[in-house]
């Protein structure tokens, strides 16, 4: 019944990327301003919160901590289904997804985007040997140096997705070096929270629970990693703050610019960090629930933050030519305005659903969850 409800969800999804490429993107939100939509939110989500999964695996075998061990492979599995969802999703808004020949084929190495292109293979090539040293015990001990390979990619993975923004000087709200180790912190908080919630999903279909040595380490690990996010988001518009140009425009995201203010504040601040830290480091709250509450909290801030991030730095005002006074009758200082259409909504959760479509599949084929057996032919 659950891949079949995550099948249906992937199928909306393929259906709403069907009528955006037939009809064209006067079906969604997207304007000239705003090219960067919902299906963008989920994409960037899930690709981050891919690398972050790898932590308990990393932990395990990059830094040899036995007690991560028996949820490695699991760890690798949601890392490698977290991106895979990511890129569908990802290829789908692209417009013209028959064109991601000429991106995989054609590449110019000044931009970020080229290098991603080897980023995303390259991980998901070194998570399947690294899944497979874990499962085959013929090849067991190469985990530690494949897991070291795999640890340091990840964070090269997040720093080149970061870079995606932190060299695009053509907007305001961006072009900032602070923000590719934001993106690495989002990406361990985000990947923690994703694999708190999805092992004791799978615990309830038969598998083994955490334990609550387990559920201590990972929810002081989340607390912490949440500590860095809020200190790295202030760090990074307290800089923008501090230069005079981007004044205007943190008083638009963070105070005036309706919904971004609301969104970001209570969606990601309270929400997705505050409530969560309250949740994970209260003795009198502790316990697997609190865990799977916090970490829930925390993924829906992921996409309050990256809504905030990409469609509000998007919908602030452009200036053309910085340091000159240019004026036009179209618009001149007008915010964007974007509402998300439904196939795009659609396509964003069948990127979610397709992530956990692969987990679920790949833990019932293999023995990835201790206590859930793999299925025999």
């Amino acid at each position: 019944m659950v891949v079949a409800a995550l099948a249906t969800l992937v199928a909306l999804g393929l259906a709403g990327a069907r009528v955006m490429e037939e009809r064209g993107h006067v079906v969604t939100g997207m304007t000239q301003q705003v090219v960067w939509g919902m299906p963008h939110v989920f994409a960037i989500f899930l690709i981050v919160a891919a690398s972050g999964a790898l932590n308990v695996a990393s932990i395990a075998s990059a830094f040899r901590e036995p007690a991560y061990k028996p949820h490695a492979p699991l760890s690798v599995l949601l890392a490698l289904a977290l991106l895979s969802g990511g890129l569908m999703v990802l290829v789908l808004d692209l417009g013209r997804p028959e064109r991601l020949v000429v991106a995989a084929t054609r590449y110019n190495f000044r931009s970020i985007f080229a290098w991603n292109m080897f980023l995303y293979t390259g991980f998901m090539a070194i998570g399947a040997a690294y899944l497979w040293t874990m499962l085959e015990k013929r090849f067991g001990r190469w985990s530690h140096s494949v897991g070291v390979l795999a640890f340091t990619w990840r964070i090269v993975l997040t720093t080149g997705t970061g870079s995606i923004f932190g060299f695009l000087v053509a907007r305001q709200a961006y072009a900032a070096a602070v923000i590719a180790p934001l993106f690495i912190a989002l990406s361990l908080a985000w990947g923690t929270a994703a694999y708190c919630v999805a092992q004791p999903a799978l615990a309830l279909a038969g598998g083994a629970p955490m334990g609550e040595e387990m559920e201590r380490r990972l929810a002081r690990l989340l607390g912490l990693f949440l500590v860095v996010v809020l200190w790295l988001a202030a760090v990074y518009h307290l800089t923008n703050l501090y230069w005079a140009k981007q004044s205007a425009f943190e008083r638009f995201l963070l105070v005036r610019g309706a919904p971004y203010p609301e969104i970001f504040w209570i969606g990601f601040v309270v929400l997705g960090c505050v409530v969560p830290i309250a949740l994970l480091w209260q003795p009198r709250l502790a316990g697997p629930r609190a865990l799977v509450a916090a970490a829930v909290l925390v993924l829906l801030g992921a996409v309050a933050f990256l809504y905030v991030f990409v469609i509000g730095g998007q919908a602030f005002p452009l200036e053309i030519f910085p340091g000159y006074a240019a004026s036009s009758s179209f618009g001149d200082g007008v915010a964007a305005r974007y509402v998300p259409s439904a196939p795009e909504i659609a396509l964003g959760v069948a990127g979610v659903a397709f992530a956990a479509l692969v987990t679920a599949i790949g833990a019932r084929l293999f023995a990835i969850v201790p206590g859930l057996h793999a299925v025999r032919p």
